[in-house]
């Protein structure tokens, strides 16, 4: 049996190139599980390290099938794996009401599959800049983003959950309205507990310049409330 350094396209360099996909990988995948996203750490892991097997074998699995009259494009195997992996992020996307969630997600999904095709092609350091702006952008460019002036048009939802016969729609519709919020919609969440204590679900929808943040964070101060989950009604959520 030949040693490990003498097979073609399976020497230390590619275990290497496929260690450092698997880090890389796991890493944003991490950072994701933490969040409690639909795709955490192993869904992640998975797919960057599938991502640069699949890119060595598109350099390296051909090479006892090339002669004069046989050639081939490497090219073609990795661009599959581009198209392909839009079928696990399609899968993670998904739509309540008027609502886009797990375009984040499935954006990491994407950037997570590059990262193991630059790892798979020996691009060590492209792989490690992009991971380095993934944390980048979901670290510096989300707080940034929370932080713009919202226009006063921008339409805001928000779910809340709170324990029923308590006053505590009355205490939030007020809230709202010192705040400097406008409530354009309220709907009731049928799936509410309607077990003792009951519990209420609902949606508003509520439009001002005020940060969303702060009445949020206001909100879920008021005695009753038990939850309050906010999201931009126009954008998809992260």
């Amino acid at each position: 049996m030949a040693p490990l350094g003498d097979l073609a396209g399976q020497g230390w360099t590619q275990l290497g190139e496929l260690a450092l996909a698997f880090v890389l990988s796991a890493a944003i995948g991490l950072e994701r599980e933490i969040r409690q996203k639909s795709a955490g750490l192993r869904t992640h892991t998975l797919v960057g390290f599938a991502a640069a097997l699949i890119m060595l074998v598109s350099k390296h699995g051909f090479a006892d099938v090339l002669g004069e009259h046989v050639s081939l494009d490497p090219s073609r195997v990795a661009a599959q794996i581009v198209s392909g992996i839009g079928f696990i992020g399609a899968g993670l996307i998904f739509v309540r009401g008027d609502a886009v969630r797990g375009l984040t997600t499935a954006a990491a999904i994407w950037l997570t599959a590059a990262v193991g095709m630059a790892a798979g092609a020996g691009l060590w350091l492209l792989a490690v800049a992009v991971t380095v702006g993934h944390f980048a952008t979901v670290f510096v460019l989300t707080p940034l983003a929370d932080r713009l002036p919202r226009s006063r048009h921008a339409p805001s939802r928000l779910h809340l959950t709170y324990l029923d016969g308590r006053g505590v729609l009355r205490l939030v519709l007020a809230e709202c309205t010192r705040r400097g919020f406008v409530v354009d919609e309220l709907s009731i969440d049928q799936r509410g507990e309607r077990r003792p204590p009951a519990t209420v679900s609902l949606w508003l929808t509520v439009r001002g310049a005020g940060l969303i943040t702060e009445l949020t964070t206001v909100l879920s101060e008021i005695d009753g409330v038990l939850a309050v989950v906010s999201q931009d009604a126009n954008a998809p959520t992260l």
